[in-house]
């Protein structure tokens, strides 16, 4: 290198370092703590190998080596989990390195292991939905393998578990992440029954504290979203507040439709057709569809 190709690096570094020091905000410099995003991806991934035993990871399991198998990939996945979960509590704590807070850490990471066979039973009933629901769908091993829909919901069931019992960050780094694979972005303080299938995915949105009865069906495009967001006295959002629609049970959403607001409820049996910009709420059993403009088609004019 040059003594001009270094005096320029120099000159890029002293630029670069002064930019860290003018926007504080975006910056970790002197901080711990901070759990590592691809050690939670990967710990995703583990999850996933046990919730469908013979889908990923070891596949040649038998009934002479599944109880080994599972065994050691828990003893792996809670310490990994436990270690993550302490990074995410202390980072909330603003980086008090205590021991309570990692003996918290390890009750959380076993607590969450101890659901595993309800979430697996919530996982099966979403399958099911999405086998009924989806005439292409040859078979539920396509649909575990394959689907979008699936996965983000998958993801969705793992990160409101750990949201439930208060481990921040995590749960909304593994929603982000199915969110960039799938197209589907669930937030995971969301509230989402049984038998739940999202058709196709790309770019379904579902906010915070929307509110999802059982056996409800939406298609791509679909967002339940917030109508507005009130403000305190010094004009910041008042967090805490439900912001997002509820949906009732056995509603099905077509394509694109926008369903907004807290006060806004979907009753029980209605259906949103594709394209509908609904901000009120709809009586159960009803039929929301657009007022579409005609269509004008005209002929190719033939020559001569």
């Amino acid at each position: 290198m040059s003594d001009e190709q270094r005096a320029e690096l120099d000159t890029i570094t002293h630029n670069i370092l002064t930019s860290y020091a003018r926007h504080e905000i975006s910056q970790r410099i002197g901080e711990v703590f901070l759990p590592s995003r691809q050690r939670i991806v990967e710990i995703l991934g583990e999850v996933r190998q046990i919730l469908f035993p013979g889908y990923f990871g070891h596949k040649e399991l038998t009934q002479e080596n599944i109880k080994f198998h599972v065994g050691n990939l828990l003893s792996r996945l809670e310490q990994s989990l436990g270690e993550q979960i302490y990074h995410c509590l202390c980072y909330a704590e603003g980086g008090e390195d205590t021991e309570p807070c990692r003996e918290k850490a390890a009750r959380i990471a076993r607590g969450f292991l101890v659901q595993i066979p309800h979430i697996r039973a919530l996982l099966a009933l979403d399958v099911q939905a999405a086998y009924d629901g989806d005439p292409a769908a040859k078979s539920i091993d396509e649909i575990v393998y394959s689907y979008p829909g699936y996965h983000a919901v998958t993801v969705y069931r793992v990160a409101h578990e750990l949201l439930s019992q208060s481990v921040p960050l995590m749960p909304r780094i593994m929603s982000e992440h199915a969110h960039s694979v799938t197209g589907a972005d669930i937030h995971p303080g969301a509230r989402i029954g049984k038998n739940f299938f999202i058709d196709h995915a790309t770019g379904v949105v579902v906010g915070e504290t929307t509110r999802i009865g059982d056996n409800v069906k939406i298609y791509q495009g679909v967002t339940l979203g917030a109508l507005s967001f009130p403000k305190d006295e010094r004009g910041r959002v008042i967090k805490g507040l439900q912001r997002h629609p509820t949906i009732e049970d056995d509603v099905t959403i077509y394509a694109n439709a926008t369903i907004l607001g807290g006060e806004t409820v979907i009753g029980r049996g209605a259906t949103i057709g594709g394209n509908t910009f609904v901000t009120e709420s709809v009586e159960p059993g009803a039929t929301v569809v657009p007022n579409a403009p005609s269509l004008e088609v005209r002929s190719r004019e033939k020559d001569g």
